[in-house]
């Protein structure tokens, strides 16, 4: 701890999946390859949207909104996860934590958000399709996007800005492998009541009302579907979304699956690995879930590499 123009320099120590020197090297080779896999893949998911003109409608859109939050949601994580194992320190400044944790909230809240916006896309398409490209028009799709980020900035700035009064008394390890923001307030020295509050009714406002509003979405898609007459209509409604509810039920199932094995276990280090599922294994799987069943994305990136050839 330092001081300087008495304001508080604070540094902490993330401790990571695991301690084990000798598992050190297997967990940098393992989360490098896994974080070049996301951005690469969530790349060609973008560079195959915009550069072919079939895919400009707003499912592909969002998608392509989607893999570029992905993109920037492991890079705010895995990078200073590599760095802190390549070099053997485990320190991160007090505003790098807060910064990360910033960005961690921003963007873990755009997935959120942009699944919901892609579910409403599957709900009209499936329940209102003659009337899709009229709803789903160009000026809705950007403010659905924009509201989207909007809504996740403010978000991730309160919840950051309310983090820094606190007072850190001493050298703190977070027994994690990034800032996350509910192991930094649990480690103040003060009173963290109104910071859990706020916490709490984030998740239930912003994690619940989506889910709330993906929920719904489905019921009624899956009441237009059962009401299709033939097996082949029936189908093809459905794989529209197949690969969307794929994607949310990954992303929502590891969620509650951290929270789960959190509570139950009470072990730092088991709620670090099984975080790794979602902040790491969800992006990295996305543009599989979109591209190995879905026709117009493989389409789309075999004329893309022929026309780079």
């Amino acid at each position: 701890m330092k001081s300087w123009n008495n304001t508080i320099i604070l540094e902490f120590l993330l401790l990571g999946i695991s301690e084990e020197p000798e598992l050190q090297p297997f967990l940098f080779g393992l989360f490098l390859s896994m974080y070049l896999v996301a951005v690469l893949g969530n790349l060609l998911i973008i560079l195959a949207t915009i550069s072919d003109s079939h895919l400009h409608t707003p499912m592909y859109f969002f998608l392509s909104n989607l893999s570029f939050v992905d993109i920037c949601f492991v890079s705010t994580i895995v990078p200073k996860m590599l760095v802190n194992i390549q070099t053997h320190n485990k320190v991160i400044t007090f505003a790098g934590c807060i910064t990360q944790m910033c960005f961690f909230l921003l963007f873990v809240g755009m997935d959120n958000f942009l699944l919901t916006v892609m579910a409403y896309d599957r709900f009209v398409a499936i329940c209102h399709p003659l009337h899709y490209m009229v709803i789903m028009n160009p000026q809705l799709c950007g403010l659905l996007v924009l509201a989207s980020w909007i809504m996740g900035v403010l978000n991730s700035m309160l919840q950051s800005l309310m983090v820094l009064p606190l007072p850190f008394c001493t050298h703190i390890e977070i027994p994690h492998f990034f800032c996350e923001i509910n192991q930094v307030v649990h480690l103040a020295c003060s009173d963290t009541f109104v910071n859990d509050t706020v916490m709490y009714f984030a998740v239930a406002l912003l994690g619940g009302g989506p889910l709330t509003g993906i929920l719904y979405s489905y019921s009624k898609i899956v009441s237009s579907i059962r009401a299709i007459s033939s097996a082949q209509g029936k189908y093809k409604a459905f794989s529209t979304c197949a690969s969307h509810l794929s994607v949310v039920s990954l992303f929502y199932g590891t969620c509650l699956g951290v929270y789960l094995s959190s509570a139950a276990t009470h072990n730092s280090h088991t709620g670090a690995a099984a975080s790794v599922m979602y902040t790491v294994v969800t992006p990295m799987l996305n543009p599989f879930i979109y591209s190995l069943r879905n026709k117009d994305i493989k389409g789309a990136m075999k004329r893309f590499f022929r026309g780079k050839q």
